[in-house]
């Protein structure tokens, strides 16, 4: 185009679509880094009411402390405001050393791309400086007019004077890593003094260690909240949430691929070829992010002394008793108290258990479901949102008491204990948390899965239990006593029936089918046949031998000696054998 063997007038049109194909070319370049101008505009904006977020409510807690009244409650509220009071100030200080280098940063690409940046003239469209960085105000960024830098499109300094000459290696002399250092140490900084204090007798402390390597925000929030929680520090629980949040937002991955290259610096994916305009943008976002966890972590530290950074519109009566479980003419306490809510921001909800239903008059219903037995502890998180929008969040937990499914009957006539034997007696009792029985050496036990008291009567003719229990206030309650029997076994019982002639018997023992309870067979320890010289025999098999002058259809007599497989007594018992083939 524009050359060749083309006449003049193809030459000077060819020259005029080069002109203008170069033209659109910079309109479009313009339009870009345009839109970095007003991106770094809006930042600059939000960055700005950050600062005045946090300042305003350090203000309120230097105002509640000059205001606090010079009675001892007043002293000792005015004492705590000192405590966070001293801790913000240590934010502040740290914070102005990120502000500050930063801002010194920007100056420096400035002055090498021969931008006029020593002067500064407020609201001047031709003028970069609105507002010098100072010192006095050391967490206030300087207010910067990009639209008045004429090198806007500068891709060589901001590369050389923040990443050095290689992408895949930050330059230590090079600001790049300055800023990534002092970035995360102000990370750590931060959620160590927002999070370490005392409060009364108890002393909180927490340390960080580096985090800038995770595979998603979800093992991000895994690796954080096990160092917030864990590694020697003694976190406030209530504190836990927001410091976690506070650490992830000032975390980035510090390496990751970029483009076809791997293993990239952040600061290298960041500066590498951005204009000058951009590289601003990406400076002012990194001091937009300290001032907003800076303002999360004051909010954080004045919530502790003062609740005014809530708003509520709507109010409501609440009464509740303090026992759900009472006995007949019991006294009891009920509390009654008013709660206070914004119908516009309704409660938030982590559920360690049930899910979250809905949501209504300032309450969380939630849906659980009862184990079979046992007590079930209920715990989770609610959180409310702040007039900042910041969302504090605070524990719960509770316990329900699950009675299991279970009845009694029982036979008024028949109220026997065996004499030496693991008597189970199950208490059933209402309106208590909990029913036991005393008297009668009465002691906690089970049998075949069933818990109750064991009561073992070793002699006298009765014995006397009492039944009581213990309301939801630890209150004892009596429900009376009664009197049982106590009685021996029913003796035992040869249960074998027939004796062979040719192989003879084995003779078995036991209450038989009969008795009210089952305890076994008992051990036959000897039979002796009676009307035979030398029938006594040790141990439970009568011979063939024995029976030998007996006729088939004849009965024989015996008496065995056995013992009680519980008791371990000992009794003689008789028996009669029919004789067989």
């Amino acid at each position: 185009m524009a050359g060749g063997k083309e006449t003049p007038r193809q030459k000077m049109i060819g020259m005029m679509y080069l002109v203008l194909t170069a033209l659109l070319a910079l309109n479009v370049s313009k339009q870009i880094l345009d839109a970095f101008v007003a991106i770094e505009e809006n930042i600059q904006r939000g960055t700005i009411t950050q600062l005045e977020k946090g300042n305003g409510n350090r203000d309120e807690l230097k105002t509640e402390m000059s205001q606090a009244t010079k009675d001892e409650a007043g002293q000792a509220k005015k004492a705590k405001i000192k405590i966070y009071l001293d801790i913000i100030n240590k934010i502040d200080a740290e914070t102005g050393k990120v502000i500050g280098l930063i801002d010194e940063v920007k100056i420096l690409m400035m002055e090498k791309a021969k931008e006029q940046v020593s002067v500064a003239k407020d609201n001047d469209e031709k003028t970069i400086v609105w507002k010098k960085y100072d010192k006095g105000d050391p967490i206030r960024p300087a207010r910067l007019n990009l639209m008045a830098v004429q090198a806007k499109d500068q891709f060589d300094i901001p590369m050389h004077e923040i990443v050095g000459s290689d992408i895949k290696r930050l330059d230590p002399t090079k600001e790049g890593i300055k800023i990534w250092n002092a970035y995360n140490d102000y990370r750590a900084k931060l959620v160590e003094l927002t999070g370490s204090y005392k409060e009364g007798e108890r002393k909180y402390s927490v340390k960080t260690k580096p985090i800038n390597k995770f595979s998603t925000n979800a093992d991000l929030d895994k690796q954080v909240r096990a160092m917030i929680t864990g590694g020697g520090n003694k976190v406030n629980k209530e504190d836990v949430e927001m410091l976690v949040g506070i650490y992830e937002e000032l975390t980035k991955q510090e390496v990751a691929d970029h483009h076809e290259q791997k293993d990239i610096h952040w600061m290298g994916r960041t500066f590498d070829h951005a204009p000058l305009v951009g590289a601003i943008a990406s400076l002012s976002s990194l001091q937009n992010e300290v001032l907003s966890a800076r303002a999360k972590a004051i909010g954080l530290l004045k919530s502790k002394v003062s609740t005014g950074q809530y708003s509520f519109n709507k109010i409501m009566g609440l009464a509740y008793p303090e026992t759900a479980v009472l006995s007949p003419g019991e006294e009891f306490e009920m509390t009654v108290m008013m709660a206070a809510f914004d119908s516009d921001k309704q409660p938030q909800v982590k559920p360690g258990q049930g899910t979250l239903a809905r949501t209504e008059n300032g309450q969380a219903i939630i849906k659980l479901r009862a184990p079979q037995n046992g007590d079930m502890n209920i715990t989770g998180q609610v959180g409310i949102a702040d007039k900042s929008g910041n969302v504090v969040w605070k524990e719960y937990t509770t316990k329900v008491q699950v009675a299991a499914k279970a009845g009694a009957m029982e036979i008024p006539e028949f109220n026997i204990l065996y004499k030496n034997y693991d008597n189970l007696i199950v208490p059933s009792a209402s309106g208590v948390v909990s029913s036991s029985i005393s008297g009668g050496g009465a002691r906690p036990g089970s049998k075949n899965g069933i818990k109750g008291y064991i009561v073992r009567p070793t002699g006298g003719k009765e014995v006397t239990l009492t039944l009581s229990g213990k309301d939801a206030k630890g209150k004892s309650v009596n429900f009376g006593s009664k009197t049982y029997k106590v009685k021996n076994f029913p003796p035992a019982k040869v249960l074998t029936s027939s004796v062979s002639k040719s192989t003879g018997a084995k003779i078995t023992a036991g209450l038989g089918p009969d008795s009210p309870i089952n305890l076994g067979e008992y051990k036959v320890v000897s039979v002796e046949v009676t009307g035979v010289d030398n029938g006594f025999v040790s141990g439970n098999v009568i011979s063939a031998g024995l029976i030998s002058k007996f006729k088939v259809g004849k009965s024989v007599g015996i008496a065995a000696v056995v013992k009680n497989p519980v008791t371990g007594q000992t009794e003689t018992i008789p028996g009669v054998l029919k004789v067989t083939n």
